[in-house]
């Protein structure tokens, strides 16, 4: 059973980038992306109108995964991603299910 609902919000540059390397590595997970907007993202980081609204236009990915998948998945991430403003967290997962 899953333990952790990890959270990705990513630039749209790196979209496809970060939904290939999850679609080859977890193929038979399922898992969510929503376009989003961010808050509170580093002022620089952002387009003349992106400071003007005050939001960044992104995707937020979340995938439900195992204690041992996410520490054999977060080196990765955090290597292939570096420089691209990419943010995570994870939380706990109480239960997970479905009606078939």
């Amino acid at each position: 059973m899953p333990e952790l609902c990890f959270a990705m919000l990513c630039p749209l540059d790196v979209e496809e980038k970060l939904l290939d390397e999850l679609l080859s590595r977890f193929p038979d997970e399922v898992f969510t992306s929503t376009h989003t907007h961010g808050h509170g993202l580093a002022h620089e980081a952002l387009s003349a109108a992106e400071q003007v609204l005050g939001r960044a236009r992104g995707l937020l990915v979340q995938i439900l995964l195992t204690q041992a998948e996410w520490a054999e998945f977060k080196p990765a991430l955090l290597r292939q991603f570096r420089g691209t403003g990419l943010r995570y967290w994870t939380t706990p997962v109480l239960e997970a299910g479905g009606c078939a």
